[in-house]
């Protein structure tokens, strides 16, 4: 992905996810102004959640900046449907279908000003965005996941983000690693998503008999337990990573990749996570073109997303 154009021009930016949806102006050296972020009401009525996009461009509306915004760039939990402007996100139920952009662009700050606005998965911004200023900078051929709530996936491949004609190429979160797995809401059964996600590792460790020393029951306390040698913590992760390795290796035989980027919340676990990644992937990773992958954790944190829309948005026609 190359770099917006250096100029004055700002992107507003939004990022949705499953925990939270945060916005920001981004500028053409990728610096964040501005930033807000708002719980995201997954399992309430899609117009609750609509309704959060929309005070994030309130606020964005009311900075001093956004008469230079160019293009407004939105990265969302998939699956998203470039086609016809809509997205499916598995884990924001009352999202089916649902008419992000035509949403977005009728917002009043938005509409006033004509923006553009331009989608994307959360796994191509997060792409976009690594390989602009990130991790996968300067590589040809990279997988880059998102592992957060759920997982995400972009490609850059021949040196370009390719998001396929519908917007999911990569979106590695539904492949199936357990073929007599459990069910998965987007209806398949086994998905990497139900093994792989924070929400998955807290779910095995706590029905494996794992209870945390204080509130947070999240994947996050996981980490600081398996980090800790936790038997049950550390048995929750390696599973975690086996269906990683898998899925990467599975994506790597497919498209001859080099580099593989890791970032999201799971990510910060660090050791808990990378280090049996990299013991199941020498297992998975067997062919010899598979061997030595470049597995970098990513750069960028929770700014990826907001980057990312923002390089999608600078790329979008009309920007």
């Amino acid at each position: 992905m190359t770099a917006p154009p250096s100029s004055p021009a700002l992107f507003a930016a939004v990022d949705i996810g499953g925990t939270k949806t945060a916005g920001a102006l981004v500028d053409a050296r990728g610096e964040l102004r501005h930033r807000i972020d708002l719980p995201t009401p997954a399992g309430e009525p899609g117009a609750a959640v609509l309704a959060v996009v929309h005070r994030v461009l309130d606020h964005l509306a009311a900075t001093a900046g956004w008469r230079r915004v160019a293009a407004l760039g939105i990265g969302s939990a998939g699956p998203v449907d470039l086609v016809h402007g809509t997205v499916s996100p598995v884990n924001i139920p009352g999202w089916r279908d649902f008419p992000l952009v035509a949403e977005a662009a009728a917002h009043p700050a938005v509409a006033a000003r004509s923006l553009p606005v331009a989608l994307a998965g959360d796994g191509i911004a997060m792409a976009a965005a690594e390989h602009w200023r990130g991790a996968a900078r300067g590589a040809d051929n990279a997988l880059c996941l998102v592992v957060s709530t759920g997982v995400g996936a972009g490609l850059v491949l021949d040196g370009a983000v390719r998001p396929g004609p519908s917007g999911n190429a990569g979106h590695l979160g539904h492949i199936s690693v357990d073929l007599d797995g459990e069910a998965c809401p987007c209806g398949s059964r086994g998905c990497l998503e139900g093994i792989a996600s924070g929400t998955a590792i807290a779910r095995r460790a706590l029905a494996r008999g794992w209870r945390p020393t204080g509130e947070d029951r999240s994947a996050r306390a996981v980490a600081a337990d398996a980090l800790a040698g936790h038997p049950v913590a550390v048995a929750a992760f390696d599973r975690a990573a086996q269906a990683l390795a898998a899925g990467i290796a599975a994506t790597a035989a497919l498209v001859d990749l080099h580099r593989v980027v890791v970032g999201g919340g799971v990510a910060a676990a660090g050791p808990a996570l990378f280090g049996p990644l990299a013991r199941h992937l020498d297992r998975y990773a067997a062919l010899p073109h598979l061997r030595g992958l470049d597995v970098r954790p990513a750069e960028l944190g929770t700014d990826a997303g907001l980057i990312g829309a923002a390089a999608i948005a600078a790329a979008a026609p009309g920007s």
